[in-house]
């Protein structure tokens, strides 16, 4: 019952109530979309519930890696910024290698701006997405439980001053399909290193989490917004 009870605080909805309560309780409001103080040393708030749902346990949408709608088939060929020739996807934006980019295009942009960022274009200019930096910091810096919401399993968050955030288990979208439930897989706003058609993203399951550089931009992850410390 533990994981459940640190989780009533803000567990209620993520929309505005009529009287936002900005004193003691953790789960505060921009706007219409709440958010919780975990206590990091950046002082980073992370949103209470994912972009497109309406409860800390519902999944949202998802999204390819810059593209800010969600859409019915998550591939190369309909990825915003690739094109499809000859069997090879070449990339026209956020491009570090030319041998990736169009036409040997290379724009050397490595975080996804405002524009192209679905917790800004959704939400509004006070959210945006996760840092691969801020995801890590909040794997290091929070204790984690693997629970279920209503039936929605995932992963319980808490931060070093007790508050919580529930990050459940979503899986992604390849091609036309939803894949791998039993996992939570969510995008940051950073392009890898050293692969240009990969972002960043927070993987976990069950047992192990890790932020990780493997998946292609064109796939579907789900998104948590963040906003910096007031």
């Amino acid at each position: 019952m533990l994981p459940v009870m640190l989780l009533v605080v803000f567990a209620a909805g993520c929309s505005k109530p009529d009287e936002p309560n900005h004193g003691d309780d953790p789960g505060n409001e921009v706007d219409e979309h709440e958010y919780v103080d975990l206590g990091l040393p950046s002082g980073t708030l992370w949103a209470t519930c994912n972009i497109g749902a309406d409860t800390p346990e519902g999944v949202g949408d998802y999204f390819a890696w810059g593209e800010t709608t969600p859409k019915s088939v998550y591939d190369w060929k309909s990825y915003q910024y690739g094109n499809c020739i000859d069997n090879w996807y070449a990339i026209t934006k956020y491009c570090t290698d030319s041998v990736w980019g169009l036409n040997g295009f290379v724009d050397n942009l490595t975080l996804l701006e405002p524009d192209d960022d679905a917790a800004t274009v959704n939400w509004g200019d006070d959210w945006r997405m996760p840092t691969k930096e801020e995801w890590e910091e909040l794997y290091q810096k929070t204790t984690w439980t693997w629970t279920d919401i209503n039936g929605v399993k995932g992963r319980l968050l808490t931060g070093s001053n007790g508050n919580s955030i529930f990050l459940p288990a979503t899986g992604f979208r390849l091609d036309g399909e939803l894949i791998c439930l039993g996992l939570g897989i969510y995008w940051s706003k950073t392009l890898h290193d050293h692969f240009p058609e990969r972002g960043w993203s927070y993987h976990f399951d069950f047992e192990s989490s890790h932020v990780c550089g493997t998946y292609e931009r064109s796939r579907g992850h789900v998104v948590r917004a963040v906003r910096s410390a007031e």
